[in-house]
């Protein structure tokens, strides 16, 4: 297929990207700007390299044995995947149709038109929800939070399987009102298979300093282990599916 899109990288063997050892991309391009990104090199829709579905597919077939022995499958993460539609949609239609398990990691940040070219072709949704209050998730992210709401809602209502997302951030996202908002919502969504809890962390900050851009958290912490069990006490509490 020539379908052609951009991507930043590539990785062999993930296990932290959906069930099993996974062929990970990494897309080109995002239209959120969060604070504590570890990617922000992937932001540029016009930076990365241009590839075709093709050129991919056989790359990803060079190692349908190994994912398939670890029971995993090829993940699309970005940047933001759902910001190439077409791309995304092709590549994961060939995917599927190599019998590989597809995942897609994303905002949720996305029109109904691309949702609609995605969505048949995956087979997992891993989803950031990346906090309740309105304002902050447009603080934290600089976009609105209600495209990712009715992302999660069609997903659902499409009988996808989700696994939800939601990164810890001390004094950001972690006061018990907030995760309790995400914790309600995500007891509406019929397919939801896991949470898992991910704390903040800091392997990216290297990055904006080499890209040149101011990093806002540079005396944020990671969250106390407490803190982190709080978090997970409060999705368990709304929730009967895994919580990690």
């Amino acid at each position: 297929m020539k379908t052609q899109g951009r991507i930043h990288s590539y990785e062999v063997g993930s296990a932290v990207d959906g069930p099993g050892l996974r062929f990970v991309i990494f897309t080109q391009g995002c239209p959120l700007r969060c604070l504590y990104c570890h990617n922000p090199d992937t932001r540029n829709p016009n930076g990365g390299k241009e590839t075709t579905v093709d050129e991919l597919m056989h790359e990803i077939e060079k190692y349908h044995a190994y994912t398939d022995h670890g029971h995993g499958g090829v993940t699309i993460s970005g940047g933001e995947p759902l910001l190439q539609p077409e791309f995304v949609s092709s590549l994961l239609r060939e995917c599927q149709a190599k019998g590989f398990h597809t995942a897609l990691d994303t905002s949720g940040f996305a029109s109904h038109a691309a949702m609609d070219l995605v969505l048949p072709y995956v087979n997992l949704i891993l989803l950031d929800i990346k906090s309740w209050k309105r304002e902050l998730y447009e603080r934290l992210t600089h976009v609105q939070l209600e495209p990712t709401l009715e992302f999660a809602k069609v997903a659902s209502e499409r009988d996808i399987p989700i696994w939800l997302r939601f990164v810890l951030v001390p004094e950001l996202t972690d006061d018990s009102e907030n995760i309790e908002g995400v914790a309600r919502f995500a007891a509406t969504l019929k397919t939801l298979k896991r949470v898992e809890i991910l704390p903040f962390h800091k392997l990216g900050e290297y990055k904006w300093e080499e890209l040149g851009l101011e990093y806002s958290l540079k005396k944020t912490v990671p969250p106390a282990p407490e803190k982190v069990a709080m978090a997970q006490s409060i999705f368990k509490e709304h929730l009967t599916c895994p919580v990690y």
